[in-house]
């Protein structure tokens, strides 16, 4: 961007499920692209540029992303929001907006960023949970679950864990932290009991890492993977996805944090 032209951090809350994903595509509908439309529209103004901190896939939520906006001109940080916010469609919504300095990198100053999955098993829900919540027929061994998660946990070279293409020949990665809870919402209103939430903190993942990483957690608790096949998938000496992705309905990017800040 032109050094003179003013810089503002955005966070974003969306539904993913009528959109293929955050990054702007020519033909469909996206975050990004109904971003940029609605900001030209509310600014008045055709020379700005928009950058995320995440390239959520198709169907893929967020609770709070975060996106930076360049312009060449001022914007009243006060009103931007609201203004912004009354063309979006519903399934957007900005929540903050801060301007930040020449020098605040919204890729390289990420922190960590935090993904929540959230899945339900045994009876079948009301199809109006199925934007933000993925279904698994059967009932598996939620304990062994909990185990292999916490093997998940820190520095591992994740390529089984991964879709393996040409963007990176490096495959370690580590996760600060791991969760597994109910629900906070189980059993009330569309929401089913066997509702769970599983949670992972780092500082950056691998393309579809998370969405296997679950995958491979549900066939483990199906007995379609014994515990030591999984944990010898951690070493990284064979190549493969170990399970196929979980479906990307369940998935939310639940905040990016960043340092300096």
């Amino acid at each position: 961007m032109q050094s003179n032209w003013y810089t503002y951090l955005f966070h974003v809350q969306y539904l993913g499920l009528r959109y293929a994903g955050w990054q702007k595509q020519e033909g469909v509908r996206t975050i990004q692209g109904t971003l940029e439309r609605t900001f030209r529209h509310s600014l008045g103004e055709e020379r700005f540029k928009i950058l995320g901190a995440s390239r959520t896939d198709a169907g893929v939520s967020a609770n709070r992303a975060a996106f930076e906006l360049f312009s060449p001109v001022p914007i009243e940080i006060g009103t931007i929001c609201y203004k912004v916010n009354q063309y979006l469609p519903t399934d957007i919504r900005l929540l903050e907006v801060r301007e930040v300095g020449k020098d605040f990198n919204i890729i390289h100053d990420v922190a960590w960023k935090e993904y929540r999955y959230n899945l339900a098993f045994g009876e079948k829900f009301h199809p109006f949970a199925g934007g933000y919540l993925s279904y698994f027929a059967g009932n598996p061994d939620i304990e062994l679950m909990q185990e292999g998660l916490a093997l998940l946990k820190g520095m591992h070279d994740f390529r089984r864990f991964c879709s393996v293409d040409k963007i990176t020949d490096n495959y370690v990665r580590t996760i600060l932290e791991t969760s597994f809870s109910k629900h906070p919402h189980a059993g009330i209103g569309y929401v089913p009991e066997e509702n769970y939430t599983i949670g992972f903190k780092g500082k950056g993942f691998l393309r579809y890492q998370i969405r296997i990483m679950v995958g491979a957690l549900v066939d483990l608790g199906m007995g379609k993977l014994s515990l030591v096949e999984f944990e010898k998938a951690l070493l990284g000496t064979e190549n493969g996805p170990i399970a196929i992705q979980a479906p990307p309905y369940g998935l939310v990017l639940e905040n990016v944090v960043f340092s300096n800040l």
